[in-house]
């Protein structure tokens, strides 16, 4: 099949395969039952990824104009019949308004909504998911955090059910404070702003200090939803290339000096998705290169707490002048996700204008979590869970590390991070993620293809693991089931890559 595609049109080309396709199930040119070519073969014949393909098949799934029956392929649907109206009669096509018709023709796709397509066709109720970007949901403290939850309750009654101070909590903020402080951050209650999640932490921080065509330097690949909040804002991304030390900071001064970005976004310790972490060096390179060329810097340290061997490195944060950094944690991987409590930390101007936005975004965020959750960690609770989990998620990691080296084939590169949640992994050559991905479904395997963190639309070969999620036994089976879908990928491809020696894996 022969679409015409523009890649200098400001079209995604996702949205170009899907206007062309619906035009020819409309006037019949592709009558109802016609099936479609596959996702892979009509990738390569238009030479762009099977993702893009996957994202066009999906939104003409969501109009009614194709349907998928599993083991065949997609397929024409035949025509929808007419709804009735109120007064009994068909209704004619809804000609949408000019402002959403403009929504049609955005360039911002949310990069994440081909993760959750891909994860959404996966239907193996075994289906072992390394998808994840999640903590361990057997390790939530759900009973002890329930009676916490009732003891409040009992004791503030509707108090801890209003808005409460919109910079969060007084004793929850302190709490954060002392935790930051003993962790090496000195921190006061006043310079913390409790957030709905490290997620709106990020938020906050754009919405204040970017405008539309703004620059944003950002590592390269990344923490998808940041790209997703960015793009969303209409700001530019200047991409870092990341190693197995971090952020490469000898490259970071011709960006400032050429572009004039208006803030660098960085996950200096345990990076998603790599895993790697910021040499100290390197921060204090960094830091020093912000300040000379007057640039913010957000600091989203997500999983800083989860280490696992080697010494802690100062978060930049710690190691900056005040009002350089904008620091912002989460709870989420460490407690219950579903809480959504995170925090910020900073200095001066910026951190009224961000309770500021914070106030015009959701008011407050929830007091009864923010109670509970002081209570909670208040007791000596919190550093015990980290130090349990912390224990859980080496051995974890160690199975992980372990498995991979038995089942991956030849010419297969991985990381052995020191902390964090995730394995950063490299197919032997001539095998992408997109086309490992349905193969690897088949065996009842997931995983987060490397296109997702990346800022480009390109060919890709790398993949991140969650380790944390699943005990070693499944983690064995889940590895032995990822290789099996790799060996395979290699058949097909034409096996060039087992001619390399395998790779050791590559601590960071």
């Amino acid at each position: 099949m022969r679409i015409p595609i523009d890649c200098d049109s400001s079209v995604p080309l996702y949205r170009q395969i899907q206007q062309f396709l619906r035009e020819q199930i409309r006037s019949g040119a592709l009558p109802p039952e016609t099936r479609l070519p596959a996702t892979r073969d009509l990738a390569a014949s238009l030479g762009l990824s099977r993702i893009t393909v996957t994202n066009a098949y999906a939104e003409l799934e969501a109009e009614g104009l194709v349907y998928t029956r599993r083991g065949s392929g997609t397929f024409v649907a035949p025509p929808l019949p007419d709804l009735p109206t109120a007064e009994g009669e068909p209704s004619a096509a809804v000609e949408w308004p000019l402002w959403q018709q403009r929504l049609l023709s955005q360039t911002w796709l949310p990069v994440h909504g081909g993760l959750d397509r891909l994860m959404a066709s996966v239907t193996r109720p075994d289906a072992i998911r390394f998808s994840s970007g999640m903590g361990a949901h057997d390790l939530f403290p759900l009973d002890e955090f329930r009676r916490t939850l009732q003891d409040v309750l009992r004791r503030d009654g509707a108090a801890c059910l209003g808005y409460g101070d919109r910079r969060g909590y007084p004793p929850l903020r302190t709490t954060i404070a002392q935790i930051l402080s003993s962790q090496g951050t000195p921190t006061y209650p006043d310079n913390v702003l409790v957030t709905s999640g490290s997620q709106q932490g990020l938020g906050l921080v754009a919405r204040l200090l970017l405008r539309p065509g703004d620059v944003v330097m950002v590592e390269t690949p990344t923490y998808s939803a940041a790209i997703d909040l960015f793009r969303s804002m209409d700001v530019r991304l200047l991409g870092v290339p990341v190693d197995e030390e971090g952020m490469q900071v000898d490259r970071v001064e011709d960006g400032l000096r050429s572009s004039r970005p208006r803030l660098i976004y960085t996950i200096p310790t345990f990076h998603n998705p790599t895993g790697s972490c910021m040499r100290g060096r390197r921060r204090r390179q960094l830091i020093a290169l912000a300040d000379r060329y007057n640039v913010p810097i957000l600091e989203d340290d997500f999983a800083g707490e989860l280490r696992f061997d080697g010494c802690a490195q100062p978060t930049l944060k710690a190691l900056a002048p005040p009002g350089r950094v904008i620091h912002v944690r989460t709870f989420s991987k460490m407690l219950m996700p579903g809480l959504r409590v995170g925090f910020l930390v900073a200095e001066g101007p910026v951190y009224e204008r961000l309770v500021d936005c914070k106030r015009v975004s959701d008011l407050a965020t929830s007091s009864l979590s923010q109670c509970a959750l002081e209570a909670y960690i208040t007791v000596g609770r919190y550093q015990a869970h980290l130090r349990r989990t912390c224990q859980v998620y080496r051995r974890r990691r160690d199975a992980m590390l372990e498995a991979l080296a038995r089942h991956m084939p030849p010419g297969t590169r991985w990381t052995s991070p020191r902390g964090g949640l995730f394995i950063w992994l490299q197919l032997p050559a001539g095998l992408s993620a997109s086309q490992l991905y349905p193969l690897a479904a088949e065996e009842g395997v997931t995983f987060a293809p490397g296109i997702v963190f990346s800022l480009c639309e390109c060919p890709e070969d790398h993949m991140r693991l969650n380790f944390c999620v699943h005990p070693p036994d499944v983690i064995e089976e889940g590895i032995r089931r990822l290789g099996r879908a790799v060996e395979r990928g290699l058949v097909d491809s034409g096996g060039e890559a087992a001619l390399v020696p395998r790779q050791q894996a590559v601590v960071v």
